[in-house]
């Protein structure tokens, strides 16, 4: 349990870079910010893959597909939808929206996996559930307020960001609770070698949509000046440093989470996460938090904590005898 709450402490802290990158490119367009992340991904699994190529040649050809579909729609479809976010709405509206994936996973798990985990028992869940809940609240009600104060302020253009970061948690709270069950039904796997399969699978499709978006803005007359745009070494070392730390370093510490924790308990440890994502935003603004900001994450850390005290019950197993 405590292994397993490290590991997921250190993707979450790793992940939370990935919401600075759209802050740092602002001129670039979501789309090629997400192929590029994942082509960088790809790229990068290609050595790790030769080094672990023995067991990669274990994998059969569904667990190939599922790697696909975990990248496609975990990883590219989710970064699209956050880069998205962030450009339209700035970055601590969207983290806090996708900040509610811990109390989305959690309830779903708890919905979908309880006879695998053994269930969290609600009366016991709700006081952790209800404490990130509120902690949220807190944060987006300062943000709203400063939206508001905001003469300039495009709520259009807002409402559009929120309504990605919407999609982003639809497609992570997919992802985890997926990518639980190929783990949990493969405990004999290394995690490393399943988050390299995920790079290696995405590398092509990475490749294919960058390529789509290059003809693309070429066929449009876009002045964005392809393939790198117009810091090109800065692109170039940011994607590579979220393709290596955000995508396979820390699919590979969610990975180890996942095998050692239930997975609605491992869903709220992405309040991580959020908690990063945050530090580094105002870290990035140059500003200190408000005092409800601090509040708010406080009720965070105090949900999880809560959380890692509820222990899973599991049903009792009926014999055969006893049935009859």
């Amino acid at each position: 349990m405590l292994l397993g709450t490290l590991y997921a402490l250190l993707a979450g802290l790793i992940w939370g870079l990935v919401f600075i990158g759209p802050l740092l490119l602002p001129e670039y367009p979501a789309a090629l910010q997400s192929v590029g992340r994942y082509l960088a991904f790809g790229l990068i699994a290609l050595p790790l893959a030769w080094l672990d190529r023995g067991a990669l040649r274990q994998l059969t050809r569904a667990d190939w597909i599922e790697a696909l579909k975990l990248s496609a729609i975990g990883n590219l479809l989710y970064y699209l939808c956050l880069a998205s976010a962030i450009q339209r709405a700035g970055g601590p509206l969207p983290t806090m929206i996708i900040g509610t994936l811990p109390v989305v996973i959690a309830i779903s798990a708890n919905l979908r996996d309880s006879k695998r985990d053994g269930r969290l028992p609600w009366r016991r869940l709700a006081p952790s559930l209800l404490l990130i809940a509120l902690g949220i609240a807190c944060v987006n009600q300062v943000e709203l307020e400063a939206l508001r104060a905001d003469a300039n302020a495009d709520l259009g253009r807002y409402a559009v960001g929120a309504l990605l970061a919407l999609g982003g948690v639809a497609c992570w709270t997919w992802y985890p609770l997926r990518n639980a069950d190929w783990l949990r039904a493969h405990p004999g796997r290394n995690p490393r070698t399943w988050a390299t399969a995920q790079g290696v699978a995405i590398l092509p499709l990475a490749l294919l949509g960058y390529i789509a978006l290059w003809l693309y803005m070429s066929a449009s007359g876009a002045s964005f000046a392809m393939p790198f745009g117009p810091r090109p070494a800065f692109f170039i070392g940011l994607m590579a440093t979220i393709g290596l730390f955000a995508s396979w370093v820390g699919t590979l510490c969610w990975n180890q989470a996942s095998q050692r924790l239930p997975t609605a308990l491992a869903g709220q440890l992405i309040v991580f996460e959020t908690l990063a994502a945050l530090s580094y935003t105002f870290i990035l603004r140059g500003q200190m938090p408000k005092p409800l900001t601090l509040v708010g994450v406080g009720l965070l850390i105090a949900g999880v904590i809560w959380a890692l005290r509820v222990k899973p019950v599991h049903a009792p197993v009926v014999s055969v005898g006893d049935a009859a």
